[in-house]
């Protein structure tokens, strides 16, 4: 090893006679910590926005800061360094950055969900010791190889003892991050197939085996002999935390959670558990990421947990930890490996130290019937490297146990791992890809005795009722059944690991229903509404599952649980609410553009239903009323209503409006300026005879035998008769009303109308029905069919405030 240089300065001491001898805080010390902390964390979130697109962690982009500031780039202008990181502010920011570390344990622990872990499948739990016992025989022969290539070089020598660095050379190679894989299916979208469930369950037990590895294994790395005592004492400091401090802190804590009278003083005494257990964990023998990580695991979960990571993440990741990753970087020397003369053979070892983990993933995967696309997929995501590799690696560095050479190998080994996932995913998986076409993904091609497959999307335990009232009116018989798949829809905020470890589980495993948070809270609700209509209907089955995304994204996430599922149909609740008054008021506007992202690229075809109090319509007498203009979205619609019809005590109303005159006037400028006017008349007639063939059929084979269909025509000369026509229809009330949204009608005065809608997905006549000032107490959804592009919102968004008015008039 190179001889270490002592760093020396000088301190004036203030303060002489008292306990504390120390300088000036205020006046030398803080504006150096201020300094740095305002470097690395406004220079991390730069990095971050430029690592965006290529769906990296933050942890990837504070490293970087860190390594910009060796050697090769802004180290070599000594006064840049000394500015940023002078020799006497090193230990302050040392300190803090470890105290971040140490509250970081401390989230990571309070994050994991034992439930699942104490209940883990046989296949995920054989995925995961794969992807640790492999690593642990080939690590060692491949240290022993790059020490063979590297030689001794007198600039930088390896390091003399090996012991020590053989542990802690293959227990980096074996540890998985949990957090970074949810982070990174999250980002690809992923997370909610069936091979992301299964990536994220290995994760999480390879995260937990490998806390158990740094608990028995790094002792010996740093003390040695001594280890054979600080083994037996943390483990007997871990059982005592649990069976004995876990029963008293969760009693304490359940009472008063039950009284709600949490106040900041009382949560200052389990911030201050978590420095004791660091204290003591440290104390022992062993890392004080230990004692805290311990502390956080025994705390109860739920809504304590949600709200002491509310309260600490965004302080503890967002300014504490950046500093003790941003070290990681400093210290990252890559001119020890490309200065050697076998710099090549070098980096074949990286690529080697890169491959174990996926190897061992994909040697499991054959056997237990995975494709080999997807088990180099899971070996890949269970290949990302987080918080614990780095600690490790810290280690390694602050004891000498690794010399330069060794940590530049095995560094970049671990940044090569996490960095290359995203983007090598994206090329052999492609999880952003369109999705095939398919005829059974829409309502009118699917077979009269095949299972319809529909998926419902709730924000909220009163929506589901209403979702449940819909579907109840979809005929489900032995002959032709409904399988409906209820998607909850949970907002991201804040920890990504947090969030989906606390919804990987069923709520109702937890013990203690007090225990749970708000959103576990109304995922039971909504699970158990749902199973009560799976027990009243033989020919209905249910699922209940739960989307956590970031909601400017969560469509992708509605996309990819539509096409794994094999849905014919995506049912989206409206973004406003039945109020008092019978007026419907926004209650999220967020909903709205979720609901429009989803029209836009849906595999299937897509209702947006809104409710009227459509529980309280008696089933065994339901009036449907459809109103078919034309085109494919009236189409599904009336496949739709025709469906219904199947229920007894049902009756169905079919008008068809027909465009005549200057309401049939083609509107050539809804396609591209490409496209000539003759294909847009040849569409628009084949269009037309699309639907006069469906309607003829409907008529032939169902009104005709059947009384309780009806089937009417109105004809419509112009823009202003259609308000009319609609009031005149409304007059003879029904209780809900089936449209279609109107993608494809290439009618100029339907476009003409468009610009005018409050609500774009709705189009144009559901706009009118849902409107306040039509008047209408009917229930109303909008259907759009798949495979004609989704609706385009564009630039019309622009016009709906300034005609608003306008609109509300003509109706």
């Amino acid at each position: 090893m190179t001889d270490t240089i002592p760093a020396c300065y000088n301190v004036s001491i203030v303060n002489s006679n008292q306990f504390w001898k120390t300088d000036k805080v205020l006046k030398t010390e803080l504006p150096i910590l201020a300094i740095q902390i305002a470097f690395v964390v406004g220079l991390s979130r730069i990095f971050s926005i430029i690592y965006k697109p290529l769906h990296q962690t933050r942890l990837i982009s504070q490293i970087a800061v860190g390594f910009l500031l060796t050697p090769p780039l802004l180290g070599r202008f000594t006064l840049i360094f000394e500015f940023i990181f002078p020799v006497n502010g090193v230990v302050n920011v040392e300190v803090l950055s470890h105290i971040g570390l140490i509250y970081y344990a401390f989230l990571s622990g309070l994050e994991m969900n034992l439930t699942t872990i104490l209940h883990v499948k046989r296949k995920a739990a054989s995925i995961a010791i794969a992807g640790i016992i492999f690593p642990m025989l080939i690590a060692p022969w491949l240290y022993g190889l790059f020490r063979k290539v590297y030689g001794h070089i007198m600039m930088f020598p390896l390091e003399e003892s090996t012991n020590k660095a053989y542990i802690l050379w293959t227990l980096i190679l074996t540890v998985t991050s949990f957090p970074v894989v949810a982070h990174t299916l999250s980002e690809l979208k992923l997370l909610y197939t069936g091979l992301g469930k299964a990536a994220l369950t290995a994760s999480m037990i390879g995260d937990t085996y490998s806390w158990i590895l740094f608990t028995l294994f790094v002792p010996f790395s740093i003390n040695g002999k001594g280890a054979i005592y600080t083994v037996p004492c943390t483990i007997i400091f871990i059982v005592v935390c649990i069976f004995v401090v876990r029963p008293v802190i969760q009693w304490f804590i359940d009472r008063k959670a039950d009284k709600d009278e949490w106040n900041d003083n009382q949560l200052l005494f389990i911030f201050m558990g978590v420095l004791a257990c660091s204290c003591i964990s440290d104390f022992l023998g062993a890392h004080a990421i230990v004692g805290a990580f311990v502390f956080g695991l025994i705390l109860p979960h739920g809504k304590f947990a949600e709200m002491v990571m509310s309260i600490s993440d965004d302080f503890v990741a967002g300014f504490l930890v950046p500093l003790f990753f941003t070290g990681t970087g400093m210290k990252l020397m890559l001119i020890a490996i490309f200065f050697h003369e076998n710099w090549p053979f070098i980096i074949m070892i990286i690529f080697l130290l890169c491959a174990l983990k996926i190897l061992s993933t994909l040697f499991v995967t054959l056997f237990s019937g995975m494709r080999i696309r997807d088990g180099l997929t899971l070996g890949l995501i269970l290949n990302n490297k987080g918080a614990m590799a780095l600690i490790m690696l810290n280690i390694a560095w602050d004891r000498t146990i690794f010399s330069v050479p060794t940590y530049a190998v095995i560094t970049s080994a671990v940044l090569l791992m996490t960095i290359i996932v995203s983007p090598v995913i994206n090329a052999i998986f492609k999880p952003r890809k369109r999705f095939e076409q398919n005829k059974l993904k829409t309502i009118q091609k699917l077979r009269i005795d095949s299972e319809l497959r529909l998926i419902t999307c709730i924000h909220n335990t009163r929506q589901d009722a209403n979702m449940i009232n819909i579907i109840e009116c979809f005929n489900a018989m032995r002959v032709s059944p409904v399988h409906v798949f209820a998607l909850y829809l949970v907002e991201l905020t804040g920890r990504a690991a947090a969030l989906v470890a606390a919804h990987i589980g069923k709520p109702s495993n937890q013990p203690g229903e007090q225990n749970l948070t708000r959103s576990q809270e109304e995922l039971e609700s909504i699970h158990n509404a749902f199973d009560a209509l799976g027990e009243a209907y033989d020919a209905i089955r249910v699922e209940t599952l739960n989307v956590v995304s970031a909601y400017a994204t969560i469509h992708e996430d509605i996309y990819h649980s539509a096409d794994e599922k094999r849905t014919s149909l995506i049912l989206l609740p409206f973004h406003k609410q039945l109020t008092l008054e019978g007026t419907l008021e926004v209650t999220n506007v967020v909903y709205k553009d979720i609901n429009q992202n989803v029209m836009q690229g849906a595999p299937c075809s897509v209702g947006i239903f809104i409710d009227r109090d459509f529980g309280l319509v008696p089933k065994m007498n339901l009036h449907v009323r459809m109103v078919f203009v034309g085109g494919p979205d009236d189409r599904e619609a009336l496949a739709i209503a025709w469906r219904m019809v199947g229920r007894p005590g049902t009756e169905l109303s079919v008008v068809r409006i027909l465009l005549l005159g200057e309401a049939a006037e083609v509107d050539a400028s809804v396609h591209d300026e490409t496209q000539e006017i003759l294909s847009v008349v040849i569409d628009t007639d084949k269009q037309k005879e699309l639907d006069d063939e469906y309607i003829n059929t409907f008529r032939l084979t169902a009104v005709n035998n059947n009384d309780s269909i009806s089937y009417s025509e109105i004809d419509v000369h112009n823009g202003e008769d259609i308000p009319i026509v609609l009031n005149e229809i409304e007059k003879f009330g029904c209780d809900l009303y089936i449209v279609g949204q109107g993608n494809c009608r290439n009618s100029k005065v339907f476009t003409d109308l468009l610009e005018w809608c409050e609500c774009l997905e709705l189009g144009v006549i559901g706009d009118i029905l849902v409107s306040n000032n039509f008047g209408s107490r009917s229930s109303v959804l909008v259907v759009q069919q798949y495979g004609y592009g989704g609706m385009i919102f564009g630039n019309n968004l622009n016009h709906k405030a300034t005609n608003k008015g306008i609109f509300e008039s003509v109706v």
